[in-house]
């Protein structure tokens, strides 16, 4: 279409909303300044808009995929007749008119994916009827490396072009920045939950087995049923999918965890659960709570004289540890207590542990936990806990009901 063509467009489009608009002031109840709103933030609000649309795909990172989705949006941005996304092999996607040109494009930005500097070049072309006679290129940078570049084309030279294309091409870096941070974080949970799954103790498992072992000949049902919570529990803790889990399924590992402690330990143990069902689809991260149960174990049984060999002696039964795990509704939060009447900590020595001053083999469960729920609901979702030597642990933690981005799997 000619340029006079799509101005005849334009005014017959305007000539028609104004009829419209005076028709409808006669038909319909009045309009209100406010509700029609100014040019600049008609213009301000589709420019929003359209930026808002574009930057889910680019919070993927820089493939393919994600500058075929966002290139139109970008070029709308722009207002240019031709838009084209590249890494730092190829040419990612092309938008708009004279895909021809596509063919020249790496060759052009050679230089620029080197200095990581703006570049304008014209576009040579034999096709007479081709708009595109000129283009500015700009680097997309992330953390000082060249992941690839924006191009956008146009007829002639323009200076306000180049500065429109410089602003995109930073919001387009903050938005693959984003996405390298997603990336860090995720593999940051991921090293977190296998610190987790290491300090699953070796000890643990033995004793388990050996526990299972001994109920093989007197009670050959119970070490079935014990067997299949010790396939269960490990088939659960070391999952390869999702960073979170709902408190269903959480609680439900701690149930078998605890199942297999008891088999062990006998009446030494014993467990007092208060759930409030309403918030058992709660999701939270993955490996959450069992490490917190597991502390509660150590410091509380495990901590304050050795197991006797026979879990069903006298002795066994003479001094039991109490732990209570405790679920219940805060209204827009869950509200986690998992408490014991053990040994107990020097607040002192927690508060080194919590700062990571407590060595790789002392408190990981709780540092990796405190940092995790900080990490995904902020600062103010840490744990919170009560101790003292001889006075046994309280560990409190708080749980959005509903967060972006947290849902079980």
């Amino acid at each position: 279409m000619t340029g006079a063509g799509y101005a005849a467009l334009v005014l017959l489009a305007l000539l028609l909303l104004g009829a419209g608009f005076l028709l409808g002031r006669r038909t319909a109840r009045p309009v209100r300044t406010s509700d029609v709103g100014t040019p600049v933030e008609h213009a301000t609000f589709e420019t929003l808009h359209t930026a808002s649309l574009a930057a889910p795909p680019l919070r993927a990172g820089l493939t393919e995929e994600s500058a075929r989705r966002s290139a139109r949006r970008l070029r709308s941005l722009l207002g240019t007749d031709a838009l084209c996304l590249t890494d730092r092999d190829r040419v990612l996607v092309w938008d708009g008119e004279g895909e021809h040109h596509g063919r020249q494009v790496m060759d052009q930005v050679r230089d620029l994916l080197a200095s990581g500097r703006d570049t304008a070049f014209r576009s040579d072309c034999d096709d007479l009827d081709c708009p595109l006679r000129w283009a500015v290129a700009v680097p997309l940078t992330v953390d000082n490396r060249v992941l690839g570049t924006l191009i956008a084309y146009a007829p002639r030279e323009s200076a306000v072009l180049a500065r429109a294309a410089g602003e995109v091409a930073r919001w387009v870096c903050v938005q693959l920045e984003l996405a390298e941070l997603d990336r860090s974080r995720t593999q940051l949970i991921e090293a977190e939950i296998r610190a987790l799954r290491a300090q699953i103790s070796p000890h643990f498992i033995f004793n388990s087995l050996a526990a299972i072992a001994s109920f093989v000949r007197t009670d050959p049902e119970r070490a079935r049923e014990l067997l299949l919570e010790f396939a269960d529990f490990t088939r659960y803790s070391f999952r390869s999918h999702g960073d979170f889990t709902t408190l269903a399924d959480e609680l439900h590992s701690i149930d078998q965890y605890l199942a297999l402690v008891r088999a062990r330990f006998g009446e030494r143990l014993a467990v007092t659960l208060q759930i409030a069902p309403e918030v058992l689809p709660v999701a939270l991260p993955f490996l959450c709570l069992q490490p917190l149960v597991e502390n509660a174990v150590k410091h509380g049984l495990e901590g304050a004289v050795p197991p006797p060999r026979d879990p069903g002696s006298a002795a066994a039964r003479e001094t039991p540890t109490r732990i209570t795990i405790s679920a219940f509704d805060a209204g827009s939060e869950a509200e986690v207590v998992i408490e014991d009447d053990g040994t107990g900590m020097d607040p002192e020595r927690l508060r080194h542990i919590l700062r990571g001053q407590g060595g790789r083999s002392t408190g990981i469960g709780l540092l990796n936990v405190d940092e995790r729920l900080r990490q995904v609901y902020g600062d103010d979702y840490g744990l919170v806990i009560e101790t003292g030597i001889g006075a046994g642990m309280k560990i409190t933690v708080r749980l959005p009901k509903y967060r972006a981005g947290v849902h079980g799997s």
